[in-house]
């Protein structure tokens, strides 16, 4: 059997297949509400049955925010909204599981869209801007305003946040939970010293700035205990003195001791001085390290906790390889997805699977095929 096509268990949650599509902000909400938009691509995410649909970024509170258009999850109207999103995806596809990212953009928030101008940041005096908050008072770039540094009680309300957004995702009826810590967002920002000079119990040391995500992580996990929570981290700042691969070695090992379902392992986002190196799969050998050292830190006859890589995996056999190595447990899809919905199909094809698919889609197969898509 492929191990692409192969199922694995995140916490209580077993997914058919290790295709994870990795949220994907779409900046089609209105006020923070779901709109056909998000209709459709939920649908056609789903349709081709990978494993799990990881929904875009959700701002957990209005100035959680990327930009003014982004999906939100902090009132009943967001919570409807999303409600018959989802209801309509999985009457489409009933077989692929469905995960919500939480998230809180902190310095980077209250930009404008990306195709209109990508990452301007708007001004709060601007209609569709607001006041960015970080850990301290430094802006993302230098021109741009300074965001206001939280206070001890505005921490603590951010977490509330996070939890009663998770809240509201398992009423919604969610299979999982990602907490978002990566690409230069909040929890990101506490993370890195590049970002994070506070001199209180929220800065300084490793375990200072590692304070706010864990702290988070462990809001949510209490919120929804019965399903999967796991975290998206980006492995290192690609910049030096900034958040590194060592320190995101301590914060897995931390979250896999706290009960969390899965790491979900990206980098950047941090600084705009960083230098990527990127080509396909630039990412993996992040995820490998880390899941070597979460196998090393698992308590003994225990199952380490999962790790997804992602980052320019577009070939069905690159990713197999991926599996085969040992170098992640699932991978993570994203602009491949937007390209090519039925990405799944195609890796079937070559990987000798099968999958689900929708009656009505049965005569798509391929000559040489047959039998490569299931039913539903």
């Amino acid at each position: 059997m492929s191990h692409l096509f192969s199922p694995i268990a995140l916490g209580p949650l077993t997914l058919p297949n290790r295709i994870v599509v990795a949220p994907m902000c779409q900046y089609s909400a209105d006020d923070g509400r779901a709109t056909a938009w998000h209709w459709q691509h939920w649908a056609n995410m789903s349709l081709a049955n990978p494993g799990l649909f990881i929904v875009e970024a959700t701002a957990v509170s209005p100035a959680a925010r990327i930009s003014w258009a982004d999906l939100g999850l902090w009132d009943d109207g967001c919570e409807d909204a999303i409600a018959g999103a989802l209801r309509f995806a999985r009457g489409v596809a009933p077989h692929t599981a469905m995960a919500i990212q939480l998230a809180h953009a902190g310095r980077k928030a209250s930009t404008e869209k990306p195709w209109v101008a990508q990452g301007q940041l708007i001004p709060p005096h601007d209609p569709h801007g607001w006041q960015t908050v970080a850990p301290s008072a430094l802006p993302f770039r230098a021109a741009d305003p300074a965001p206001h540094a939280l206070s001890e009680a505005e921490i603590d309300a951010v977490v509330d946040d996070f939890a009663a957004a998770a809240r509201r995702s398992v009423r919604l009826g969610f299979d999982a939970i990602e907490v978002h810590g990566a690409h230069g967002y909040l929890l990101h920002q506490f993370l890195t010293p590049l970002a994070n000079q506070r001199t209180d119990a929220w800065g300084g040391s490793l375990a200072g700035r590692m304070r706010l995500a864990l702290r988070v992580f462990d809001a949510v996990r209490a919120a929804a205990p019965d399903i999967a929570v796991g975290m998206r981290i980006s492995a290192t700042d690609w910049v030096n003195g900034g958040w590194d691969l060592t320190q995101s070695v301590a914060l897995a090992t931390a979250l896999q001791a706290r009960g969390c379902d899965f790491l979900h392992v990206s980098s950047g986002g941090a600084d705009v001085r960083q230098q990527l190196q990127i080509g396909p799969g630039y990412q993996v050998p992040f995820a490998g390290e880390l899941k070597r050292a979460l196998a090393d830190a698992a308590a003994p006859a225990a199952t380490p906790m999962p790790v997804i890589t992602v980052g320019l995996i577009t070939e069905p056999s690159h990713a197999e390889d991926i599996l085969v190595r040992g170098e992640a447990d699932a991978i993570g899809l994203a602009r491949a997805m937007l390209y090519n919905p039925r990405w799944p199909w195609h890796a079937a094809a070559e990987l000798g699977a099968s999958l689900h698919a929708p009656a009505q889609y049965l005569r798509c197969e391929p000559l040489g095929h047959r039998g490569l898509l299931k039913p539903d």
